[in-house]
């Protein structure tokens, strides 16, 4: 009889550094099977919401929470003991975050980084700003879990898959147990970096196809737009080490999918806006989400020059972003590039 391989229990807790839309999605599903969630949020007014009311009343208004949570704007409280911990914070804000979270984490916790963009200030990717703030050797408990994955979906128990990736394949194995769910179903790789520019990238390309809509200009755009921003995000992850089939898997082609062409995007629906001629700065102050590829659009561009990678579309972005070059002038831009070969970088 061909003996059984063991599975080891769930952890008895889990916690989870971020209480927006995505933080208190995954909360709400860890506790549904039977994990004690402490959850640290920015907001103080929001603990009381979540505890009292089991409702994130300023990002997912309206959708019960399972009683399992307990909210805390207390960040050592959160993490202090937990074998695990999911971080879902903005891009922008996850060293400061780390700086102040690195001494409370046990030194055999793993994190499982939900975050993507790249750091404005440094040009890093996530992985890259764990490793400064935890140490090099992090790397081997560090994971990162993405894909395409709307907040409200996974409360609402819609179907989703999602990838997670880690050097240490073993980790990768642990948090895709921990994560799936009868609605919920996780791969694993070890391609960190494919992953995590697949994450952070279509956010950008998501901007160029939400402007392309607002701009009235059909459905052929976008599919150009996607297909293309595919094979930049796949040079990019490339050159920088990535595998190319990541870019073909749930966190490249899944994720872009999924951003540009769901309305519950924020990244299309600031696209969208700009294409009809509102002010960035209008549309950003406007709303309490954060909209990622705004940040990472300038740094992947910077990323890609020093790899020698080009990247037409997210310059366009880049341009788009900063004013300098109106939605309709940024399709001409595009659509006036030297004519070439599919198959040319």
């Amino acid at each position: 009889m061909k003996e059984q391989p063991i599975t080891p229990p769930l952890p008895e807790d889990i916690s989870v550094v971020g209480g927006g839309t995505m933080g208190t999605a995954l909360a709400h599903l860890l506790a549904g099977k039977g994990i004690r969630v402490r959850l640290w949020v920015y907001e103080p007014e929001l603990v009381d919401a979540i505890n009292a009311q089991r409702e994130n009343t300023l990002f997912l208004p309206g959708l019960p929470l399972h009683p399992g949570i307990v909210a805390t704007s207390d960040l050592g409280t959160t993490i202090r003991g937990a074998p695990y911990v999911l971080s879902v914070t903005p891009a922008q804000h996850l060293r400061r975050i780390w700086t102040e979270a690195r001494s409370h984490l046990a030194d055999d916790a793993a994190v499982i980084c939900a975050s993507k963009g790249i750091e404005v200030k440094t040009g890093m990717l996530m992985s890259q700003v764990f490793d400064a703030v935890l140490g090099p050797s992090a790397s081997q408990r560090l994971a990162f879990l993405s894909g395409p994955s709307f907040a409200r979906e996974i409360l609402d128990g819609m179907p989703t898959a999602v990838v997670v990736a880690s050097e240490n394949l073993a980790l990768a194995e642990a948090v895709q147990r921990i994560v799936s769910t009868a609605t919920f179903r996780a791969y694993t790789t070890d391609d960190v970096i494919g992953v995590e520019l697949g994450g952070a990238l279509k956010n950008v390309i998501a901007i160029a196809v939400g402007a392309a809509e607002g701009l009235g200009l059909g459905i052929n755009s976008r599919a150009a737009l996607i297909t293309r921003g595919l094979a930049e995000i796949t040079r990019l992850s490339i050159a920088c080490g990535g595998t190319p089939l990541t870019q073909s898997g749930l966190s490249g082609m899944g994720d872009l999918v999924l951003t540009c062409t769901g309305h519950l995007s924020r990244n299309l629906q600031v696209g969208i806006r700009l294409g009809r001629g509102e002010i960035l700065s209008d549309i950003l102050s406007g709303t309490r989400m954060v909209a990622e590829g705004v940040a990472t659009a300038g740094p992947a561009l910077e990323l890609a020059r020093s790899v020698g990678i080009e990247m037409p579309i997210t310059e366009t972005v880049v341009h788009l972003l900063d004013g300098s070059l109106s939605p309709e002038d940024a399709v001409t831009r595009l659509m006036g590039r030297r004519l070439r070969s599919e198959k040319e970088d």
